[in-house]
């Protein structure tokens, strides 16, 4: 605080050095971290969830708009112009994958991707589905079927959940989350992407406004291959990787009860150093 502020004794309160406010930073984040509010930040920005299922509520619909206007740089003008045109074009739906069991696993990988991607980013600052991490995997599974009913464009946290639902029936496919933390012009952002095994090849599945930060085909001979891959792609934004969370494998049976394992292991990468960050992450993999 410019000045500083009097305490209650009349005595200039200290003001906090520019490290210990760095330090004031780092811990709210973990904070939000431990809370489980991770996925409410797009780039920095927050964004709302329609906790009101569908169809969207009229407060909902009204607050999603309030916000388009906020963070569109055309501002009201672009609310305005598209919720008063009578001539919209007809969007397609896109089409839930339907293929034959004789279908190569890499190929229904690449369908499933082309699918979630059909879909399309959402870039309303609205999330339509609200995703509890906590509840089980069957009440998660019913959202997803949800979603391909819908149809609407989704977020990173939804396409994983997408992810999982679309590849129940490869029970030769292993499926686990991985999270993202990053950091570029003083702030932090969060991705999210389903990490597949497959012969022994690591990929993943995703959705991501950048091309390079979400499907990858299941070729990386190692998880810390797969890892790096993202790291080099995140460099090239000009983000800097913090930290990486690996979900265990999540189970096949889409009545199952059980939770998700969002973060078995969080790994910090500027503690670990590059070559225990490497070996944490394929010790991972062994587990």
């Amino acid at each position: 605080m410019p000045g500083g502020k009097a305490d209650a004794g009349g005595h200039a309160a200290s003001v906090p050095r520019k490290s210990e406010a760095k330090e004031g930073v780092a811990q709210r984040e973990e904070e939000q971290e431990e809370d489980g509010d991770e996925d409410l930040r797009d780039g920095g920005v927050p964004f709302f969830v329609n906790r009101g299922g569908l169809p969207i509520n009229e407060a909902t619909w009204e607050r999603m708009w309030k916000h388009v206007a906020k963070i569109h740089p055309e501002g009201e003008r672009v609310a305005l112009r598209i919720r008063g045109a009578t001539d919209l074009p007809k969007i397609p739906i896109p089409s839930v994958p339907m293929l034959q069991p004789s279908t190569l696993v890499p190929e229904r990988l690449e369908a499933i991707q082309r699918y979630i991607r059909e879909l399309q980013y959402n870039h309303t600052g609205t999330q339509f589905f609200e995703i509890k991490k906590s509840r089980p995997l069957t009440g998660l599974m019913d959202l997803a079927k949800e979603m391909t009913k819908e149809a609407l464009p989704i977020k990173c946290l939804e396409a994983v959940i997408l992810g999982i639902y679309l590849t129940n029936n490869l029970p030769t496919l292993e499926r686990f989350p991985i999270s993202f933390k990053t950091y570029f012009s003083g702030n932090y952002f969060r991705h999210i992407v389903l990490g597949v095994n497959f012969g022994g090849r690591y990929g993943a599945l995703g959705i991501s406004r950048r091309e390079d930060l979400m499907y990858k085909v299941p070729t990386f001979r190692t998880l810390s291959e797969l890892i790096f891959d993202y790291e080099a792609a995140y460099r090239r934004c000009w983000h800097t990787l913090k930290k990486v969370k690996l979900g265990q494998y999540v189970s096949h049976d889409p009545h199952s009860v059980e939770q998700i394992d969002w973060k078995h292991s969080i790994l910090d990468v500027e503690k670990l150093g590059r070559e225990d960050f490497r070996k944490e992450l394929e010790r991972h993999s062994v587990t």
